[in-house]
């Protein structure tokens, strides 16, 4: 992982955080409001890497922003200043690559926010299964007025999120929305008051989704994401196709089985 300097000491600016079957991300970038840099990117792009190699022994990761203030306050601006066009798309790239790594991974992610998520920040949260904040945040895509379009996944997940009008409005003018607007909109899933009780209820969430068969909730996140946006014909395709490779599995088997006979199932993730 990329260090950057915190005091006199040099700390990780993203670090893995485990707890039983749930692993946390922390973008640990306080002073620049955890702003997501190349390093920053390619960082979280390598703990989603390293975090598939351990298979169904994280049934669930929260991603969160360290400080109090921000989740991602966006891009980094001064990485950006002098970028030639060829450099630019190659930026965009990489938040993409952050983007498909998240929707990838084979079990829920949390976006746990807490503060600002705005520009690149709100679109590391729309890569994620839920988002979860406290009532202090804020969220909006800004590009606009710094000359920019949203480069990794705004005008793609946005829509999809909050549905085509509202992520026009709010591309366009590049205002701010609160949490409590985010939630009616349906960009936010559930609302704390705190970070505290955000974090509580992610992994509240977690728990409840481990109970379940590994494979069936990496099989229904695997159609999930590759039928958004698709029309229905297609997305059906995905579903009978996702839906086959179910009965490929012991955990199927298990399930029906327990179901049967009236018993707790034992899913071994396979």
């Amino acid at each position: 992982m990329t260090e950057h300097p915190a005091g006199d000491i040099a700390t990780p600016a993203v670090r893995v955080e485990r707890d039983g079957v749930v692993a946390t991300v922390v973008i640990d970038r306080p002073s620049a409001l955890n702003a997501l840099s190349p390093e920053v990117l390619r960082d979280l792009a390598e703990a989603f890497d390293g975090l598939v190699a351990e298979g169904d022994a994280v049934r669930g990761v929260i991603v969160v922003g360290e400080g109090g203030r921000a989740f991602v306050a966006g891009a980094d601006i001064r990485s950006l200043a002098g970028l030639t066009p060829k450099e630019g798309a190659d930026a965009a790239r990489l938040g993409h690559r952050v983007a498909a790594a998240i929707e990838a991974f084979p079990a829920p992610v949390i976006a746990c926010v807490d503060g600002f998520a705005l520009g690149g920040g709100l679109e590391l949260a729309l890569a994620c299964d839920l988002i979860y904040a406290t009532d202090a945040s804020a969220f909006g895509q800004p590009e606009v007025r710094l000359g920019l379009i949203p480069g990794f996944g705004g005008t793609v997940r946005l829509p999809r999120a909050v549905g085509l009008a509202l992520a026009k409005e709010l591309i366009y003018t590049g205002r701010r929305i609160g949490a409590a607007e985010a939630e009616a909109a349906g960009l936010v899933s559930r609302r704390f008051p705190d970070r505290e009780a955000l974090l509580e209820g992610a992994r509240a969430t977690i728990a409840e989704v481990a109970e379940n068969a590994w494979t069936a909730v990496a099989l229904a996140k695997r159609v999930l994401v590759a039928a958004t946006g698709t029309p229905t014909a297609v997305a059906t395709d995905l579903e009978i196709e996702g839906f086959a490779d179910a009965f490929r599995t012991d955990d199927m088997r298990e399930g029906v089985a327990a179901f049967l006979e009236k018993r707790s199932p034992r899913f071994a993730g396979r």
